[in-house]
C-alpha cells in the first residue's frame, strides 16, 4: 500500500496513529505530498482528483479516500479493535470521530482565513471560528469522563489529532487552561506511542 503522506497534516496523522497501533506501518509505503488549497498537486491528483491528503492507494490499484474511511479499512485489514462493530460504543466512537474532525475542519478554515493580508481576511468570519472552537472545546471538556471510560479507538485519536493541531497551529488559544478536565485526559495519551511518534514538526 502507498500513502499520500505530510507530517504537518492532522488527518494524515489520524491514519498514521491508526497505522502504528494496528501494527501495520511496515506494510505502508510513505509518499511525501503536498496538498496546498490553491495549488492542485498534478502528481497527487492521479490518484486523488481532488488532490487532498491522506490518500491510501491499494495493492491493486485502487484508492480510499478520506481519512475516516482510511482509519475504518486499516482497522478491517488488520480485525483491529478501533471501531466498535455495532451498538450504542459504535455511535460513540464514530460521533466523538466527527467531533473531531469538524473541529479540525473549522481550525484549517481558520487558519487558511488568518494568513490571508489583513486587509482581505473577514474578522467576522474569524470571530465565528474562534467561538466554534471555544464552544466545541467546553463540550469537549465536559465529555472528559466519558472519553476516559471508552475503550481507546477512533473517537479518541479524531479529538487527540485536533487537540494537537491546536497546539501546532493555535498555541495562542492557551486551551488547557479553559478545559483543565479535557487537558488531564489530552496529557494521559500524549505518551502512548502511536501519538509520540506522529508528533507534528515544521522542519517535516
Amino acid at each position: 500500500m502507498r500513502l499520500h503522506w505530510s507530517p504537518k497534516s492532522p488527518y494524515v496523522r489520524k491514519v498514521m496513529v491508526c497505522a502504528h497501533e494496528l501494527q501495520l506501518l511496515p506494510r505502508i509505503e510513505l509518499v511525501r505530498s503536498v496538498a496546498a488549497m490553491l495549488k492542485p498537486n498534478l502528481a497527487l491528483m492521479m490518484d486523488n482528483p481532488l488532490s487532498k491528503i491522506p490518500t491510501l492507494v491499494l495493492d491493486d490499484g485502487s484508492t480510499l479516500f478520506d481519512s475516516s474511511v482510511i482509519c475504518e479499512y486499516l482497522n478491517e485489514l488488520a480485525q483491529g479493535p478501533l471501531f466498535p462493530p455495532c451498538g450504542p460504543a459504535r455511535w460513540s466512537a464514530l460521533r466523538w470521530q466527527a467531533f473531531g474532525d469538524g473541529l479540525l475542519d473549522a481550525l484549517i478554515l481558520w487558519r487558511n482565513e488568518r494568513e490571508r493580508a489583513p486587509e482581505s481576511c473577514s474578522k467576522d468570519l474569524m470571530a465565528a471560528f474562534d467561538l466554534k472552537t471555544r464552544a466545541a472545546l467546553g463540550q469537549l471538556d465536559r465529555e472528559q469522563r466519558a472519553l476516559q471510560d471508552a475503550p481507546f479507538g477512533i473517537g479518541h485519536i479524531a479529538v487527540y489529532c485536533a487537540l494537537g493541531y491546536l497546539d501546532f497551529r493555535f498555541d495562542a488559544i492557551r486551551w488547557r487552561d479553559a478545559c483543565p478536565r479535557l487537558a488531564a485526559w489530552y496529557a494521559t495519551l500524549r505518551t502512548r506511542p502511536a501519538f509520540a511518534a506522529t508528533e507534528p514538526s515544521l522542519d517535516g
